[in-house]
């Protein structure tokens, strides 16, 4: 593996390219990356801490995002979950490596409202809420028969699927963004915003 090495030189970023707030700087990385074909943009890592101080990251996906933070959802009684409830501090990373860019944020995470959590499931296709029903996430099963027979059996009944009231959304309020963009020699540019009293304070970092 040691073999294994890329060069970086698509572009270079700079504090005078940088936008002052950092979700308006996410949202045109966020924008070009979806203009730029970049597969699942919003796949994101999720790292969170256990109450004995075992870190944990998982792939989830990015729902929304505005000035209040970072939307994803997720089961309430999943490892994550527990985690959250713990220790509400979490991160959040993007890597997307055709634009040669990394964004990595750190804040808390806070339940949403239901009414909003009851939006999106009821957005979503209707296999995919029978799925979110079915999955006991994160829980020893004896295999997988118990999901597909849990599946078929929402799928059969044709009832309504209702939201779980152990599945819904969370939102990262971030305190702290950095930036990074792949540079020749492995020299890339780093700039980091965090949250003061004043505002957001922009600051490069060495690579």
């Amino acid at each position: 593996m040691k073999h294994l090495r890329r060069e970086y030189g698509q572009t270079t970023l700079s504090e005078d390219h940088l936008l002052r707030d950092p979700f308006e700087q996410f949202g045109a990385w966020f924008r070009d990356c979806m203009e730029s074909g970049v597969p699942e943009p919003n796949a994101m890592v999720l790292s969170t801490v256990s109450a004995t101080g075992q870190p944990s990251s998982r792939m989830v996906l990015l729902k929304e995002f505005n000035s209040d933070g970072f939307v994803f959802f997720t089961n309430y009684l999943s490892q994550k979950s527990q985690d959250i409830d713990t220790n509400p501090s979490v991160s959040l990373l993007f890597f997307w490596g055709q634009r040669e860019r990394q964004v990595r944020l750190e804040g808390t995470a806070y339940k949403i409202a239901g009414e909003a959590s009851d939006e999106y499931f009821y957005s979503r296709p209707p296999m995919s809420q029978a799925g979110a029903i079915a999955s006991p996430q994160s829980q020893e099963i004896p295999d997988r028969d118990l999901l597909e027979k849990r599946f078929l059996a929402l799928q059969s009944s044709g009832e309504p699927l209702m939201r779980p009231v152990h599945w819904g959304g969370y939102v990262v309020r971030p305190n702290y963004f950095e930036f990074w963009q792949g540079r020749e020699n492995r020299l890339h540019d780093r700039f980091a915003y965090r949250l003061e009293n004043e505002g957001w304070r922009i600051a490069r970092l060495a690579p």
